[in-house]
């Protein structure tokens, strides 16, 4: 908590350099949950870069008070999974119009045997099956066992109670588990 109590000086001081600080001590955490939680890979450095113009943008109107009140890490967080909510919505609310149909840029959820055999890597599989997993779900397991956050700041991420935060993780890992079972079954077969 010391960093963060520096952190929160620096950007009372100096808005522009501790902002620069900020994101030099969470930049890192930021681009791996907007890598993880993003509908398309190539989303992403979009999506952490506008969540930290965003944030940069709330701390220009924010009182020298309520930076010091802040809790960093989990409130550039929560911005960046609301700028992700808002934009899955606002592509849902605007269809597209040049005829040409949307491609995932994510692994389809069953690949063929030509694509296991080439896509072996257990770390692209667990991406694939991770992009099936309900928001919460994923969202939770990302900010846990990916970003290893602890709890408390997972709950105050997603907005809910420590129990709900654990909740999901466990679930989203269970939901892991299984599918990645099932894959291995199909495999074997």
């Amino acid at each position: 908590m010391a960093d963060d109590e520096q952190l929160r000086a620096a950007l009372i001081e100096d808005l522009d350099a501790g902002f620069e600080a900020v994101v030099r001590a969470h930049g890192d955490v930021v681009h791996a949950v907007a890598r993880r939680t993003s509908d398309r890979t190539a989303d992403a450095e979009d999506l952490a870069a506008e969540a930290l113009l965003r944030a940069y943008r709330a701390l220009r109107g924010y009182t020298p008070e309520r930076i010091e009140g802040l809790i960093l890490r989990p409130w550039l967080l929560t911005i960046l999974l609301n700028t992700a909510r808002n934009d899955r919505r606002d592509a849902a609310r605007r269809p597209r119009t040049d005829g040409v149909a949307p491609v995932p840029d994510r692994a389809s959820a069953a690949p063929g045997p030509a694509e296991r055999a080439e896509t072996g890597d257990l770390g692209d599989r667990l991406a694939g099956l991770l992009a099936e997993l309900p928001v919460a779900q994923r969202t939770a397991v990302v900010l846990r066992h990916v970003v290893d956050l602890p709890v408390a700041e997972v709950a105050t991420v997603l907005a809910c109670s420590e129990g709900t935060a654990r909740s999901h993780a466990a679930r989203g890992l269970a939901a892991l588990r299984a599918r990645l079972t099932a894959d291995t079954t199909e495999e074997t077969a």
